[in-house]
């Protein structure tokens, strides 16, 4: 379905970055570091993980790597979170596996727009959220 893995060691922009997709109907789903994405990729896969690159113990272009060389997970769209946006950095992002970035600080527009090039919005007349 449409759930969104946010893996953000930032708790500020990790909450901004769930309240914004889960307010467009998205299912968030949260880690706080690698160790956290795994735990979470053992109980589910998600549509699309919005990868922080600066994390603690492994960074998010190597998990970004890790994840594409497993056959469970190599399928799951991964964008990019940083604060990086400088020359050559937008090819590194790529080559490690990612289908593209979004710029910190999060320009709520932005990330919304890009998440549903991927993963389009759920129907919000589908009534697919229990209350």
């Amino acid at each position: 379905m449409g759930t969104i893995l946010i893996v953000e060691d930032n708790p500020m922009n990790m909450e901004l970055a769930a309240d914004v997709l889960e307010a467009s109907g998205y299912d968030v789903r949260c880690a706080g570091a690698a160790s956290e994405a795994f735990e979470v990729l053992k109980e589910m896969l998600p549509a699309l993980i919005l990868m922080d690159i600066q994390l603690p113990e492994l960074d998010g272009l190597e998990l970004t790597r890790t994840l594409k060389k497993d056959p469970r997970t190599k399928d799951i769209v991964v964008l990019a979170l940083t604060a990086h946006a400088m020359k050559g950095d937008r090819e590194r992002i790529l080559e490690a596996g990612c289908s593209g970035y979004i710029t910190k600080p999060i320009d709520t527009r932005a990330l919304c727009n890009e998440v549903a090039k991927h993963v389009p919005p759920p129907d919000p007349s589908s009534n697919g959220k229990e209350s």
